[in-house]
């Protein structure tokens, strides 16, 4: 470094001997100041001289001993380096498109003898970026397992990396001893979850920042694989006939699980205009699984039965639709009663039974069918007329004469 600082000053001397005789010598005005550039940016060097006179200014670069610039001249052969001054008392060293290479001690020297020079230092700063090989992608575990998630950046400061999760959930975190802590951020490179449920399922944010912008994140989902289970409200549905009536099942799966209708004993229901079908998704591994069945007729009576299935295994709930009264639109049919005809009681007149009638004659008319009772087969086992039941003598005697016969004496 000394020989390269003694041939520009050299240099320097020789460019102005018998030129500065009897003048005073140029002095710093102030300290240069050092730079903080971000990779890619430029960055100036100022270095400002008090009477300068006929002496020269020039830039080195002190830990490669590597001279940028004398005066007004580049001498480097990089292309990104340029010099300027103003009024000869303020000199500029530029560099464009900042690199790594670049961080380092520049000094602007003057000529004098002997030398003056001050110093000021260039360090680049690198915004943060992960490092693909060293940084997790997407990751499946089984329910009750272990996801182990990394995310390793690069920059200059080295970043600090955290994590949160995408849905502002806390992330659970538990020690050697299986404590359980809840945290809304987690600080360091690698994750770590244990004993993981399904509700710890989802995207995870992993944020990297070293205080130059900009700060990067990537997204890493974690899958937690279970078996389908299904949990129904009502296992028993009553509805009267002619209405409609909606069952539901609710299903969580991971992967997500094909979900269909079957008819006990294991008719598919197919979606219809009488079978409207619908799945809804709660969450990502929570669905609603509902059919409404359309005015609903004797036939659609009985168990359906709601299945869910996956990659790891499938379950299924049985749901009971019985009938319930009360619906006015449905007109319940009884059997039907056969009313009793003249041919049913023969054409000969009662002449042992006496009823009396407005014309105070005998006749053969049944008496009113309004009041009946009947057996389950239509059969009359009762029948009574509005008008009052007289006994008649000869109807007494059948009475008696059926007494004797059946209490002899």
């Amino acid at each position: 470094m000394l020989v390269h600082l003694l041939i520009l000053s050299t240099a320097l001397a020789a460019a102005n001997s018998g030129k500065h005789g009897g003048v005073e010598f140029p002095e710093f005005g102030q300290p240069i100041t050092n730079l903080t550039v971000p990779l890619g940016r430029d960055a100036t060097f100022e270095c400002i001289v008090v009477n300068l006179g006929n002496f020269r200014v020039g830039w080195v670069k002190a830990d490669t001993k590597a001279i940028q610039a004398i005066h007004e001249h580049v001498i480097t052969h990089n292309p990104r380096i340029s010099v300027s001054h103003s009024d000869h008392s303020t000199w500029y060293l530029h560099i464009k498109n900042v690199q790594e290479e670049d961080r380092g001690q520049y000094m602007c020297q003057i000529n004098t003898d002997p030398m003056k020079s001050q110093m000021g230092f260039l360090d680049v700063v690198i915004p943060p970026d992960f490092i693909p090989e060293e940084t997790s992608g997407d990751t499946m575990v089984p329910e009750g397992g272990t996801a182990r998630v990394s995310c390793k950046a690069r920059g200059v400061p080295p970043p600090r990396v955290m994590w949160k999760r995408e849905d502002g959930q806390e992330i659970v975190v538990r020690d050697q001893t299986g404590a359980k802590t809840k945290v809304l951020t987690y600080q360091g490179e690698v994750l770590k979850l244990t004993k993981i449920s399904r509700s710890e399922m989802g995207t995870y944010l992993c944020i990297a920042g070293n205080g130059v912008p900009p700060t990067v994140s990537k997204r890493i989902h974690v899958s937690v694989h279970f078996h389908p289970v299904i949990q129904v409200p009502n296992q028993l549905v009553g509805a009267p006939l002619g209405t409609d009536v909606t069952l539901e099942c609710y299903v969580e799966s991971s992967p997500k699980s094909i979900n269909y209708w079957v008819k006990d004993p294991g008719e598919l229901i197919i979606p219809s205009e009488h079978h409207e079908m619908s799945v809804r998704q709660k969450s990502m591994f929570e669905a609603e699984m509902r059919m409404t069945i359309k005015n609903i007729r004797r036939e659609d009576l009985g168990s359906y039965i709601c299945v869910a299935k996956n990659s790891l295994g499938d379950v299924e709930s049985k749901i009971r639709l019985y009938e319930i009264p009360g619906n006015d639109r449905h007109s319940y049919h009884y059997p039907e009663v056969r009313v009793p005809t003249e041919d049913d009681y023969g054409t000969d007149s009662y002449d042992d039974m006496e009823v009396e009638d407005n014309d105070s004659t005998k006749t053969n008319r049944v008496p009113d069918h309004a009041n009946k009772w009947y057996a389950n087969d239509g059969k009359v086992i009762v029948s009574q007329s509005n008008d009052a039941f007289k006994p008649t003598p000869s109807f007494l005697t059948i009475i008696t004469i059926f007494l004797l016969h059946n209490n002899p004496v």
